[in-house]
């Protein structure tokens, strides 16, 4: 790790070589906020660049009369003629926003070129449920399988992450998976974040970046959160199955160019449509202040709250519902449910050291409260009482997080580079696995520890610019240490490891003209393990490695149409995986994954668009006696998924919109002999403001189709029954719900 940190810190602060002299400033938007990748072109040269993550930007071969057009989605576009003032001071543009149009999109040497899909589609379909939020991912599918509170399952390329295995999930960079958790490695809950509170949508898929890395496998996404408000707004939603919801947005400070602050309160409670009411309630408080200092420097303090209850009637065997035992929104055993709260703290800090270097660090704090009652055997273990079970645990989570980037400019070539140091550290306390009746009684415990975990990581990442390429290498270290100590034991047990691993990454993008790019991207990931595996494992192959690559193009054919198309391949090495449900390990081998996306996104008129992505995944264990034993299957990795949707959006405040989402049948287990259905689902959503009023329906599955949201191969035993069955198990999809909601801008 030392010779990490001392190459990160050799190539940040090598000599600055000489610059040419050219034109240096900065792009922002009307509140002063930096603008990143905003297409600069130079139309007498023929050359461009872009603004960096704080929206500066620096041309080496402007020349005084050059001609420089300034193209951002979402703002009008703007041109400058450079004289001898812009030459000789720092130029500060202010863009301005206008109603979308796709004719502004531009396709350049960008490695991240792939987010204007999700600027797109968050412009012409703004997020409005927490529902809504992960499936902003081209290719992500989740699905709830306890209540409404409990993290949503995870499907990407391939994967059943479960809650967050193998994808690494971010709001304005502060972690949200939990290592080592009580129900699973990764677990993510997301509930936290406000929907209306999001401004843009960070993602990657493959392990290809060297700013991410723990349970960057499958992919990443980084939820950034505004700054400011445009305005306050108090809004209420009431909708079917006593579903209710208030959301409150205070803007504190108005127009102040040096500083923005705002508070958002959501409540949000719904019984569903189960025949046990789930009486779910979920209650988040956010703040955020923003404070720009001198210069371009920036001082930001977020904080929130997040509380969850519910009751469930969790997943049911289909042989129930068969049978007429239950309704498909029935239960076996409705005592399920749970409850968890989060309280987040974060400190962020940009400083400029000069025209070409800045540092932006974060420090983070937080805790965290997890317990949860499930029974997913019903009495197969104990014919009396039944199989409840309670996971819980409680947390402290500490980190921060320091990242130098530098720009140089040359003749030939543009250079830059980013390198970080971090730390994290989670401590967890009365980690426990515990059998129960009634969520009241506690028959036995199964596990009981604590867990000390820690990562401390550096990474090297450079992008040459060189004509119409974009070369890009990177390197990233992480060092992990893992404490248990298992309390179950008569004695003292608490047992350590350390492990590190190298990941080196390496792209290149094709560029030639500003409608098409080619990139090749390849990486070394890793896959980390449970603390508890890491122990049970004498420290043997706790962090897997992950090798992927990927093949793709963005072209845009036509000033209204833009499409991408990738092939990719991911391998992943043997992992071991702590089953949280039942207290134990399992390995699962290797695994071998390859498919392609498709993507477009298309301007039919003025204000309507359209979107569709197609998925399609070859998913087989990579172990040789799986293959001869035809089961190589890997158990609910979707292999076909598809997204599409229309929306449209009048200047005068009437939008309307139409999503679908498909998902193909899968394998439920090794062999296939067990198939999870697929499904395909239809939202759709209406709004229209006037004045300061606003207007909303909302309808989910209005073709009232009968489907399964989450299901799973298992074996389980009713009461009556003198033998186990093992069969699909599943959580029933939402029916017909129609919500209605009326808001108040100030």
């Amino acid at each position: 790790m030392k010779h990490l940190i001392q190459l990160v810190f050799v190539c940040c602060f090598i000599p600055g070589i000489s610059y040419a002299q050219g034109l240096s400033g900065s792009v922002v938007d009307a509140q002063g906020q930096g603008l990143a990748a905003v297409y600069i072109d130079n139309k007498s040269t023929n050359t461009h660049t872009h603004s960096n993550d704080m929206g500066r930007f620096t041309m080496q071969q402007a020349r005084l009369g050059d001609t420089l057009e300034f193209i951002y989605l979402g703002y009008q576009t703007t041109q400058i003629v450079v004289d001898s003032n812009a030459l000789s001071t720092s130029v500060k543009l202010v863009l301005v926003e206008k109603t979308l149009d796709l004719e502004q999109v531009v396709i350049s040497n960008d490695l991240r070129a792939v987010n204007l899909v999700t600027a797109i589609d968050l412009e012409t379909n703004p997020v409005n449920s927490s529902q809504e939020v992960l499936r902003k991912v081209p290719g992500l599918f989740i699905g709830q399988h306890a209540g409404g509170g409990k993290a949503e399952q995870i499907f990407l390329r391939g994967f059943d992450i479960d809650h967050g295995t193998d994808i690494a999930i971010s709001v304005d960079g502060m972690p949200v998976n939990m290592v080592s958790h009580a129900h699973g490695q990764g677990y993510a809950d997301l509930h936290f974040l406000i929907p209306e509170t999001i401004e843009a949508i960070d993602f990657g898929k493959g392990s290809y970046y060297a700013q991410r890395g723990d349970f960057n496998t499958a992919g990443y996404v980084d939820f950034q959160t505004r700054e400011s408000l445009d305005n306050s707004l108090v809004q209420l939603e009431y909708g079917q199955f006593n579903t209710r919801r208030i959301l409150g947005m205070l803007d504190l400070l108005g127009s102040d160019e040096s500083q923005d602050a705002y508070v958002a309160f959501e409540s949000l409670n719904s019984d569903g449509p189960f025949e046990s009411p789930q009486n779910f309630s979920r209650i988040n408080v956010m703040g955020k202040y923003t404070l720009r200092l001198r210069e371009a420097d920036k001082l930001s303090l977020q904080i929130s709250h997040f509380n969850s209850r519910w009751d469930a009637s969790g997943q049911i065997p289909q042989r129930a519902v068969d049978q007429g035992l239950i309704s498909r929104f029935g239960a076996i055993d409705d005592t399920e449910g749970g409850q968890t709260d989060r309280t987040n703290l974060q400190v962020a800090y940009t400083r400029f050291l000069n025209a070409n270097t800045y540092v932006k660090s974060r420090i983070f704090y937080n805790t965290y409260q997890f317990e949860l009652f499930s029974n997913f055997t019903f009495f197969l273990e104990d014919p009396e009482r039944g199989d409840q079970i309670k996971q819980y645990e409680k947390r402290s989570l500490a980190g921060l997080e320091s990242i130098l980037y530098r720009d140089y400019s040359f003749e030939t070539f543009d250079l830059s580079v980013q390198a970080g140091l971090g730390l994290r550290t989670d401590a967890l306390k009365d980690v426990e696995l515990s059998h129960t009746a009634n969520r009241t009684e506690l028959i036995e415990r199964l596990a009981y520890g604590n867990t000390d975990q820690s990562n401390a990581y550096g990474f090297l990442n450079a992008e040459f610019r060189v004509g119409d390429f974009l070369i890009n290498p990177g390197l990233r270290m992480d060092q992990f240490k893992f404490v248990y100590w298992d309390r179950m034991q008569s004695q003292y047990d608490l047992r350590s490891v350390q492990k590190a691993i190298l990941s080196p990454k390496f792209n290149i993008v094709y560029s030639p003209v500003s409608a098409f790019q080619l990139y090749l991207k390849t990486g070394k990931g890793f896959h980390s393990n449970d603390a508890r595996v890491v122990v049970a494992q004498n420290g043997l192959d706790v962090l897997p490695a992950a090798y992927s690559a990927d093949f793709g193009t963005m072209i845009k054919p036509h000033p209204k149409l833009v499409l991408q198309a990738a092939l990719w391949y991911l391998y992943l090495e043997q992992e071991f995986v702590y089953v949280g449900d039942a207290g134990i390990v399992e390995p699962s081998g290797r695994t071998r994954r390859m498919g392609a996306d498709l993507g477009a996104r298309t301007q039919i008129a003025p204000g309507l668009f359209a979107h569709v992505d197609a998925n399609y995944t070859y998913a087989r264990s990579a172990e040789p006696e799986d293959a001869v034993q035809q089961a190589d299957r890997i158990p609910l990795a979707p292999d076909f998924t598809a997204t599409g949707g229309i929306n449209y959006r009048h200047p005068k405040g009437f939008s309307v919109g139409m999503q679908s989402r498909y998902m193909k049948n899968r394998p439920a287990n090794e062999d296939n002999s067990i198939v999870a259905l697929g499904y395909w689902i239809t939202d759709a959503s209406f709004h229209y403001t006037i004045g300061s009023l606003q207007l909303g329906v909302s309808i989910q599955n209005i073709f009232n189709q009968a489907w399964n949201e989450s299901q799973f191969a298992a074996e389980s035993r009713l009461d009556f029954e003198q033998d186990p069955g093992e069969e699909i198990h599943f959580t029933p999809g939402t029916p017909f719900a129609l919500k209605a909601s009326v808001g108040y801008g100030f």
